[in-house]
């Protein structure tokens, strides 16, 4: 005799399916687990040791992936968006000088499928151990009728600490302090409406067609895992170099992110001929007619994370990143203004 399906199940939330998907991770999410971490994973809330040191400050920060999430569907790859969201999430904070200590995922969707939510997971795992942190819990919410077939979304909260000395607020910026500027690998998790407006719609290209000019298909380009720059810049911090301010460049491009940390008595003056524009981009400007300004307020355009140092230590600073092998460029100074962003080219 047939089993009889539930009446939850035929309204399209399959109990079981879901929890079997759950468990199947759990050693994943276990090897993400830090020495701070207390009891294991399936309780109502994950337990974490408050960190020691004096005067420590908690730094919280939420995001999601966005509209990226819809290449991913597309090209049925979902092991690099957990990366993206993590990486994301890191960089946020470690804008105040934060070090991360565990993270929290959310994935909604219409229904679990467990080959694509074990890859999600898989990337969010991966992150978290290359961050030092720990995967301390998420939900994972079947909604159907919300949320278009075969599609998701995901969230992230991550939760670090920093001491009140070490805290970085950009209030030390002065005229003379240089800018620094780290690469990104690509889009990171902001403009993905745009790209896929241009690259799709207008020019009717597919996932799989090469990016002109290279030899990247544009699915692969704009999958481009969102980096984390917490190695070098806990670098820079330990060999106590001078950050007064630092910008993770997202949403809001240039003149809406280092503005953020600004005194209203400093402009950021960007040299835009100071790094190689990477070809995306280029693309992006080019075939959607988009301003040249609109695209720095959108994309990160190549420069994923901004460093601000006292001039005085440059030279230290830039041997240290060397020495991390990390790529950087020198993309502006600050000078008198009004606390906004200002191009050179």
């Amino acid at each position: 005799m047939a089993e009889k399906k539930s009446a939850y199940a035929q309204a399209g939330v399959n109990i079981d399916v879901k929890m079997s998907a759950v468990g199947a991770i759990k050693q994943m999410v276990a090897a993400t687990k830090t020495q701070n971490v207390i009891g294991g994973i399936g309780s109502f809330g994950g337990l974490h040791k408050v960190p020691p040191g004096k005067d420590m400050i908690l730094v919280a920060s939420s995001d999601g992936v966005g509209t990226k999430l819809k290449v991913a569907a597309m090209m049925n790859r979902h092991d690099t968006v957990g990366q993206d969201i993590v990486n994301h999430c890191v960089n946020d904070i470690l804008v105040q000088g934060a070090k991360p200590l565990f993270f929290m995922d959310y994935v909604g969707t219409a229904k679990v499928v467990p080959e694509q939510f074990k890859q999600v997971v898989s990337g969010l795992c991966k992150a978290c151990k290359e961050n030092k942190m720990a995967l301390l819990g998420g939900e994972t919410a079947e909604m159907p009728g919300l949320y278009p077939a075969g599609e998701y979304d995901l969230v992230g909260t991550i939760v670090g600490c920093v001491q009140r000395k070490n805290l970085i607020t950009g209030k030390s910026i002065r005229a003379g302090d240089v800018i620094i500027g780290f690469p990104s690998g690509g889009l990171q998790t902001n403009g993905f409406s745009l790209a896929r407006r241009v690259i799709f719609d207008l020019s009717g290209y597919s996932w799989q067609d090469k990016l002109p000019g290279t030899n990247q298909t544009f699915g692969d380009a704009l999958l481009a895992v969102h980096r984390s720059f917490l190695r070098p810049v806990a670098k820079l911090m330990e060999r106590k170099v001078r950050i007064t301010g630092m910008a993770h460049i997202t949403g809001g491009g240039f003149p809406d992110n280092i503005p953020r940390v600004l005194p209203k008595c400093v402009n950021a003056e960007i040299d835009r001929a100071s790094w190689e524009v990477p070809t995306i981009f280029k693309f992006i400007e080019r075939q959607g007619r988009v301003d040249r300004d609109e695209m720095y307020r959108v994309f990160n355009m190549g420069i994923g994370y901004v460093v601000i140092i006292a001039k005085k230590d440059l030279v230290k600073a830039t041997n240290i990143l060397r020495a991390q092998h990390q790529q950087y460029s020198i993309i502006g100074v600050c000078r008198k203004g009004t606390g906004v962003v200002t191009y050179k080219n």
